[in-house]
């Protein structure tokens, strides 16, 4: 078993590039694909999950394999989303950092087109693309992809709809001689019609065993709520694992925004990501959540494809996913590289028997995750409610005069005794909202 990068033929100057950013052992995918890029001629189909290595998988090689003589594009690699285009492109340039010769651009959507084009006029022999802009720019005739060699498609399942719309455009232009790399975590139908129609009779299909890389490290766990305390339940959670970054999938945008708003009404450090959002407001969600400063992410399955975020503790379902493989890449956004991480789906009574069909269908082990009791969550409120207080700035337009009243009333008080005062006063107030919802539920029923 090669434990090395030189072992695998991957060449010095690429491994100095590797030593310096402290990758030193090749992962299951890369042990499996460089030789076959290296040493091989046909196409290949990898499954593969986010975080197992794949970029450079097929980066390294694909670098290795370049002629720098040749100042056309002799590889395009296709991406789901800007944000993953974008990793790529960022892990291309850091592998390529003492191959100077080597040209990668990145042509991704939602961002202007136009610095784009004249980067393009520029020797390239790399480019990291989303398939709406690359159709876009094979349409105004900016860009030459008429000789390349390799053809890269990345997270495919991510991106079987998007490709719908701009694949056909692609795939007239790039020549029938090449080679078509597929990277995929999942082999829906959809995948297998792009395998039959776009890459050759002979296809080498290399499989990382999903179970062990994909759920390595993973704890999946559930918990049974009752609608109306599923924010509660979660926030008590949250507090059990304050300073841990955390990513939380929801079903759609409204309750992606309703959910963000929730938190942050009670001081929690989160960010909303959903399709709707401008790229600039996006972008900046992202590098937020990547750089620390943002805790927790908030985010539609769409908006979170092909994040990869080191780091990320835990993975919170709030609602269920409609699919199997939406569970697997949600999932796979904790544990990365390595660490240990734990995928929490929040489901009512009536959901626990989907909890055995995805256990069945993805042969993983869900343990049940003890909700808080009553008190547990009373408790939590109330520090919430302090924590609420402690973050609050001050009201610069209350008067002097009445600060100086107010100080007057409170100035005998120790600090403890007014902790003491306000406490109480907020355990009566809670008591009376209680009191007076259960008198209107009594009514309406009488």
């Amino acid at each position: 078993m090669p434990n090395h990068f030189s072992d695998l033929g991957i060449n010095e100057a690429l491994q100095q590039s590797l030593s310096a950013i402290k990758i030193t052992v090749p992962t299951a995918i890369q042990e499996q694909v460089i030789p076959v890029l290296l040493n091989q001629k046909e196409d290949v189909v990898a499954l593969a999950q986010t975080g197992t290595g794949k970029t450079a998988a097929f980066g390294l090689p694909l670098l290795q394999l370049i002629n720098v003589e040749d100042s056309t594009i002799q590889a395009v690699i296709l991406a789901p989303t800007r944000e993953l285009g974008q990793q790529i492109f960022n892990s291309l340039e850091s592998f390529a950092a003492h191959s100077p010769k080597i040209s990668i651009a990145s042509v991704c959507g939602g961002i202007p087109i136009k610095p784009q084009i004249e980067r393009l006029k520029q020797p390239t022999h790399i480019v990291v693309a989303t398939p709406g802009r690359l159709a876009d720019l094979v349409k105004r005739e900016a860009i030459n992809i008429k000789n390349i060699s390799y053809f890269i498609l990345d997270e495919a399942d991510e991106m079987v709809s998007a490709l719908k719309e701009g694949l056909d455009s692609i795939i007239k232009e790039i020549p029938k001689k090449r080679r078509t790399l597929l990277f995929t975590a999942t082999m829906p139908g959809a995948i297998k019609q792009l395998v039959q129609n776009y890459m050759s009779k002979k296809v080498i299909q290399i499989e990382v065993d999903m179970a062990t890389v994909g759920h390595q490290g993973i704890e999946h766990q559930y918990i049974v709520v009752e609608p109306i305390e599923k924010l509660e339940v979660l926030l008590h959670f949250f507090n059990t694992r304050e300073g841990e970054r955390a990513i939380i999938f929801c079903k759609t945008k409204a309750a992606v925004n309703k959910l963000a708003k929730k938190l942050a009404i009670n001081k929690f450090s989160s960010g909303a990501l959903h399709g709707s959002l401008s790229q600039g407001i996006r972008d900046r969600i992202m590098g937020q959540f990547r750089e620390g400063h943002i805790d927790i992410l908030v985010a539609t399955d769409l908006a979170a494809r092909g994040i990869d975020v080191k780091e990320v503790s835990y993975v919170v379902n709030y609602h269920l996913p409609d699919t199997y493989d939406a569970y697997v890449h949600r999932s796979g956004r904790t544990a990365r590289a390595g660490a240990k991480g734990l995928s929490l789906t929040i489901i009512q009574k009536e959901e626990i028997e989907d909890i055995s069909d995805f256990e069945n269908e993805l042969d993983i082990v869900f343990k049940r995750f003890k909700k808080a009791d009553a008190k547990s969550i009373e408790d939590n409120n109330t520090l919430l409610w302090a924590k609420r207080i402690f973050k609050t700035k001050p009201n610069r337009t209350i008067s002097e005069d009445v600060k100086a009243k107010v100080k007057t009333i409170f100035h005998h008080l120790t600090k403890e005794e007014l902790v003491d005062k306000i406490l109480a006063n907020y355990v009566k107030e809670t008591e009376n909202v209680i009191t007076k919802s259960e008198d209107n539920k009594n009514k309406k029923g009488s």
